[in-house]
């Protein structure tokens, strides 16, 4: 059976009637906010990433964790708080991104967390540099559940893998990643579903092919080639792409950059997901690295009053008036693909 067809059916596998009721009242929300501008949600998220820590071992030059730029602390994820959302989001809740900023596997209870989501039946996937999977870590990767694994790859070489993944030992990430396809044999196991992420550069784009023959030869159900999100993008930066399909920036008659997409007046993500980081904090999505949008705190009270309070309405109103108004929207190509 097709690799991808394998992971879709154990994805549809994880939809249960509460869960498929929860995505018919995120889904109908959302259309009617749209359509009346003023912004309803009857339901819960279907999607929620946690991020485990901020640490990581690496400094990649557009990450705050690789540039060690955050302001806000850095930490563990506490595993009781991660159990009472577990528990809270279980019945409604289809599918947990293990990942936020920093690496997955500097969590010394990592594993064991995904274990326990993962029993509750829920998808789960992570994002990974793949420095830890030794052979230990990777057979305990394939016994504790995990659905979905991204590994970053950025180069078949170890001289163009370290210009962007700083720090890194491309050796250690073929080997990681071997590790996990040799425990699914012995396992016998058809998860995780092993993703290579190549996030295209200028200095990698001209290993592309090579990455996808890498890809076969290790036995990774799959590449993905990522577009790069570049912060200080106007002036133009060496990390662009000449492959225009892989640029989230367009060269302007001034020499100048601009972002592709235009900012449309609503978001799907400030319906279906959130993000909660590691201290308890929920902000609305994977562009607010540094948590500047804060919508509340699991620390202070239930995830549902929080996801239905006064702040996130007030925020989902600011999309749907004037997305323009939110800073971190405006270097976004994400959120405006689902009925956009």
């Amino acid at each position: 059976m097709n690799r991808n067809l394998k992971d879709g059916l154990n994805f549809f596998s994880k939809v249960t009637p509460a869960r498929a009721w929860n995505a018919i009242k995120n889904v109908s929300s959302y259309v009617e906010s749209k359509m009346t501008g003023r912004p309803v949600h009857r339901g819960l998220p279907i999607a929620v990433s946690i991020e485990p820590t901020t640490s990581c071992n690496l400094r990649c030059p557009e990450c705050p964790s690789g540039l060690r730029s955050f302001t806000r602390p850095t930490g563990m994820l506490e595993e009781q708080l991660f159990k009472q959302t577990i528990d809270e989001l279980s019945a409604t809740l289809l599918y947990l991104t293990f990942y936020f900023q920093g690496e997955p596997y500097l969590h010394p209870k990592f594993l064991e967390l995904v274990k326990y989501a993962s029993q509750k039946g829920i998808y789960t996937a992570t994002s990974t540099n793949a420095h830890y999977l030794s052979d230990v870590n990777a057979r305990r990767t394939v016994e504790s559940g995990l659905d979905r694994m991204i590994i970053s790859i950025d180069g078949t070489t170890q001289e163009v893998y370290e210009q962007y993944r700083v720090g890194g030992n491309l050796s250690k990430v073929i080997e990681g990643a071997k590790n996990i396809i040799k425990w699914k044999k012995a396992l016998k196991s058809a998860t995780p579903h092993v993703i290579f992420q190549f996030l295209v550069v200028k200095p990698n784009e001209h290993q592309m092919e090579e990455a996808k023959k890498l890809t076969e030869e290790i036995g990774v159900d799959e590449i993905a080639f990522k577009t790069a999100q570049i912060y200080d993008y106007e002036n133009g930066s060496d990390l662009i792409p000449t492959i225009d399909k892989y640029a989230r920036y367009a060269r302007q008659a001034d020499g100048t950059y601009k972002i592709k997409n235009k900012l449309l007046d609503h978001c799907w993500k400030m319906w279906h997901s959130c993000v909660i980081t590691w201290d308890g904090l929920v902000v609305p999505c994977c562009f607010d690295k540094d948590g500047e949008y804060r919508l509340g705190d699991l620390k202070k009270g239930s995830f549902q009053s929080l996801w239905h309070s006064q702040p996130y309405h007030d925020f989902r109103q600011s999309l749907v008036r004037s997305r323009g108004e939110i800073e971190m929207c405006k270097n976004c190509t994400e959120g405006t693909k689902v009925w956009g």
